[in-house]
């Protein structure tokens, strides 16, 4: 979703995190960073695990991040999975992780995210972009699923904001909220797989180039890089970038905040 300024795909246009996210001050970091690990140091006493929601970052490169603490990165388990490459020209490696303790299933997850990366109505359909799953060697970014409290200070250590709700694009890493990832939306009205398509594709396609897109009219289907979480106006909830023909699904970009 990110890389070079923060975007976030449910937050609300102009926000932090579905927006460019004006940067923070290299103190303001380390004081924000601090206070979000001493805050999940108490929580980890208490036995108390958060589950929150997903938000991402607007049309933007991926944001550079401090490095995650060790102990959190013990909290992530990699899939053992690995696939065929899919599309052609740029393929890019990923892998999948979920954080322990939020009842989803890294294989499983791994698979659904290949399933929706592999799809026709996905992104190898632009002719330009391909994918592959591996569970080690190089890769180019990993997918994590993990709690709103997780999601929120991995996202905030960049200096986005996806207040326990959204998901975002941070440096070589897709960050994906489990409310989200289990619960959907209430502005989606398709199923939990279709919106689970629509996390990965809006989120992936920030990551290969692509900004925030708006409603393309009443009645039309929403673009998959449209924040379809904060309201469709009008538009038909989707989760593919393409039809089944081949044809792009665009909406008028959205503009980017002046920083």
């Amino acid at each position: 979703m990110v890389r070079a300024t923060p975007q976030a795909e449910d937050s609300p246009a102009g926000s932090s995190a579905e927006h460019r996210t004006r940067p923070r001050t290299r103190s303001q970091r380390r004081l924000g960073l601090g206070a979000a690990l001493a805050g999940a140091a108490v929580l980890a006493g208490a036995g108390a695990v958060l589950l929150t929601g997903d938000a991402r970052p607007p049309a933007r490169r991926t944001v550079q991040a401090r490095a995650i603490p060790p102990l959190l990165e013990a909290n992530f388990v990699t899939a053992a999975a690995n696939g065929p490459a899919v599309g052609q020209g740029n393929i890019r490696r990923y892998r999948v992780e979920t954080e322990k303790g939020i009842g989803v299933d890294p294989q499983v997850a791994a698979a659904q995210i290949r399933t929706i990366l592999a799809d026709k109505r996905s992104w190898t359909t632009d002719g330009t972009d391909g994918f592959q799953l591996v569970a080690d060697g190089t890769y180019d970014f990993t997918v994590r699923i993990a709690s709103p409290a997780t999601v929120d200070l991995i996202c905030g250590a960049a200096g986005l904001k996806t207040g326990g709700e959204v998901n975002c694009d941070v440096e070589k890493q897709v960050m994906v909220n489990v409310k989200r990832w289990t619960t959907g939306s209430p502005q989606f009205t398709g199923t939990i797989d279709d919106y689970r398509a629509l996390i990965i594709n809006h989120e992936v396609g920030h990551r290969i180039g692509h900004g925030h897109e708006s409603c393309p009219g009443p009645g039309k289907l929403a673009p998959a890089m449209m924040q379809q979480i904060y309201g469709l106006n009008g538009c038909l909830p989707n989760a593919w970038p393409y039809t089944a023909d081949g044809t792009y699904i665009s909406g008028p970009p959205v503009p980017q905040p002046q920083p």
